[in-house]
């Protein structure tokens, strides 16, 4: 059989894949303790649920506006408007399948094949194939510990070539945990001045943030020609633990934003009707499960820091967001382990799979090579003993 060129270049979301495995070796009976997985483990809020109960039981179960139902589509203008310090209309918002779609979807308003797509590494996995996808070329600036992982304007200027045309901003990132400061984006923004270059700013997790010195800060609200040229993407999925119900949304300006709900129109036309009723509630509604799940990612989050700092041979920088650690085991690589050459990372979570019962996700997937992510989205009994599993691993075998 005869695969399309793409079909045959894209591979299933690595992500997905390990967290599946680890999921099906569980209902297995299997003691997995699943570090790979990017979703809350809190249940959906019960008044978000409850929402969803009373859009099915007074029918709204119909098609709605391709774009999304009209007052969630002004619920995301107002909360961008208090949240990031933003101002869209409620035209300017397209509701999506999840922020993948939207993604997809800003993409492919944007881009013509052989468009040069800028991608900062370490990168969320799916961006490289969802450019591969529309044809565009993926362009990717290998970023350094040393600047916490993210783009500088120098490494941003020398790339830019006149086929660029998007450039890729994840702030917090996924799977580093940092976050941009106001200067450097502001930095970021003086290099794209007067360059017909937009930003695709990906915002999934800006609700999690830790440091009480640092803030969350759009790069389109850094002056009206950069809002111009940005997209911004975000959605439900992490904020409010609803990464099933589906929903994300993009914001830009109106005449983008046609464009951008013309493509979802021939695609999967309107997001759920239910999850639009759900995700309207949470945007509305008591906002008290949102800050109790940030306490408790922050809390998970400086007990598995300081345990890792305290296994020797590996090391981390403390994320500022998100809910990931971004683990070194570099200092693990060229050695052999119970009959396995551990020449990369994904060595590195093979054997933590196969042999400690511990699933994370190897950097190579996200454009880098010699970390781990890990994610904190578990319980601390997870968190407790997955982090006893990897000690374990190092210290049987260096």
């Amino acid at each position: 059989m005869r695969l399309s060129r793409i079909a045959e270049s894209i591979r299933p979301s690595s992500t997905l894949s390990i967290s599946a495995r680890a999921q099906a070796l569980k209902s297995e009976g299997v003691d997995v303790i699943n570090f790979a997985a990017g979703e809350p483990d809190f249940d959906t809020p019960d008044n978000i649920k409850q929402a969803a109960v009373e859009a099915i039981e007074s029918n709204f179960t119909r098609y709605t506006r391709y774009e999304g139902i009209s007052e969630l589509r002004q619920a995301v203008a107002d909360y961008l408007k208090v949240h990031n310090n933003v101002d869209y209309t409620a035209e300017g918002i397209v509701i999506s399948n999840g922020s993948k779609q939207a993604v997809k979807n800003a993409l492919a308003a944007l881009i013509d094949p052989e468009d040069e797509v800028i991608i900062p590494a370490p990168y969320w996995n799916s961006y490289i194939d969802i450019v591969k996808m529309l044809y565009g070329v993926p362009v990717v600036i290998n970023t350094r510990v040393q600047d916490s992982f993210k783009l500088t304007a120098a490494a941003l200027e020398k790339a830019i070539t006149p086929k660029t045309r998007v450039l890729i901003l994840n702030t917090p990132n996924n799977p580093t945990g940092m976050v941009y400061s106001r200067q450097e984006l502001e930095a970021i923004c003086e290099v794209l001045k007067g360059k017909d270059i937009f930003v695709i700013s990906d915002e999934l997790y800006s609700t999690l943030i830790y440091s009480r010195k640092l803030k969350h800060t759009s790069i389109a609200s850094l002056g009206e020609e950069i809002k111009e040229k940005t997209v911004v993407v975000g959605g439900l999925s992490k904020s409010y633990a609803m990464t099933g119900w589906r929903v994300g949304y993009t914001a830009c300006g109106e005449e983008l934003a046609k464009a951008i709900g013309a493509i979802q129109s021939h695609s999967t036309s309107n997001v759920n009707s239910i999850a639009q009723k759900a995700a309207f509630e949470a945007l509305t509604g008591p906002q008290d499960a949102v800050e109790a799940m940030l306490h408790d990612f922050e809390h998970r989050r400086d007990y598995i820091a300081q345990r890792i700092s305290d296994i020797p041979m590996i090391s981390s920088l403390l994320p500022k967001g998100a809910f990931y650690l971004f683990v070194d085991v570099s200092k693990l690589l060229g050695k052999e382990v119970i009959g396995n050459m551990m020449n990369t990372s994904e060595d590195i979570a093979k054997i933590l799979m196969d042999r400690y019962r511990v699933a994370v996700v190897p950097s190579d997937v996200f454009g880098i090579s010699g970390f781990i992510r890990i994610s904190f989205a578990a319980s601390m009994r997870d968190i407790v003993e997955g982090v006893n599993r990897i000690e374990s691993f190092v210290k049987d075998n260096y």
